[in-house]
């Protein structure tokens, strides 16, 4: 493949952090490791940082070695940050708990993507409801924080346990975690959407990404607020 289609298959959004509050992150599967290089010779060039997310590790190891030398990378989320990450500027605002071990992928991916915002998140693994004293023991650390991301397969009960329980925004990421039943996801997918447990809001199978994302606009909205209030007379 050519420089020049490369080139011509990649539009980068450089203003979307200015226009939203969050970055373009660069979404990795699928691409090439050719065009994932022509994205990161361009923030080289602008000497920004990129968030790159569902980076496998073949792909990885297929860069030019330049830019996997500026790579922080993380197998087990399949993240990458690329040249400067910010500062942590808020602790204590996020909670990421997930039900087992094997959900951790996706929520270190969810931790991972506040880390590269400058949010620090508390992560909190293997609570899961079929050993609720797990969960129970842990329960007021996680009030501490007002917003908590709960991340879940198999039949996902973590999310309506935790939202008739804490009084933080919820927001719930079913997993692909499970036997043929959970169908991929589906089932978790379903059971969260369904919760008696008012007041959740639900992303997408396996989208650690996602939930990360929705917490940064919430961060962003509470920050604004507290600002416009500081104002007033």
């Amino acid at each position: 493949m050519t420089r020049e289609r490369i080139a011509g298959e990649v539009v980068f959004d450089v203003e979307r952090g200015a226009r939203i509050g969050i970055d373009e992150a660069v979404f990795c599967a699928g691409k090439s490791a050719a065009q994932i290089a022509h994205i990161l010779d361009g923030a080289q060039e602008r000497d920004e940082g990129l968030l790159l997310t569902r980076l496998d590790a073949k792909t990885y190891e297929a860069l030019p070695e330049r830019h996997r030398e500026a790579i922080d990378y993380c197998e087990v989320s399949r993240t990458g940050f690329y040249g400067p990450v910010r500062a942590v500027s808020v602790r204590g605002a996020v909670a990421i708990v997930a039900a087992g071990t094997s959900d951790a992928p996706v929520a270190r991916e969810a931790e991972r993507t506040l880390r590269h915002a400058g949010v620090e998140a508390n992560f909190i693994c293997d609570v899961g409801v079929a050993g609720i004293w797990r969960l129970t023991d842990r329960l007021e650390e996680i009030r501490r924080h007002p917003v908590v991301i709960a991340v879940a397969g198999m039949d996902a009960a973590l999310a309506s346990v935790l939202g008739g329980l804490v009084q933080s925004s919820m927001i719930c990421v079913p997993t692909s975690v499970g036997y043929g039943a959970a169908e991929g996801g589906r089932t978790a997918l379903n059971a969260m959407l369904a919760s008696c447990a008012p007041g959740l809001v639900v992303c997408n199978i396996d989208n650690g990404y996602g939930a990360a994302s929705a917490a940064l606009r919430m961060i962003g909205s509470f920050a604004a607020m507290a600002a416009d209030a500081k104002r007033r007379p």
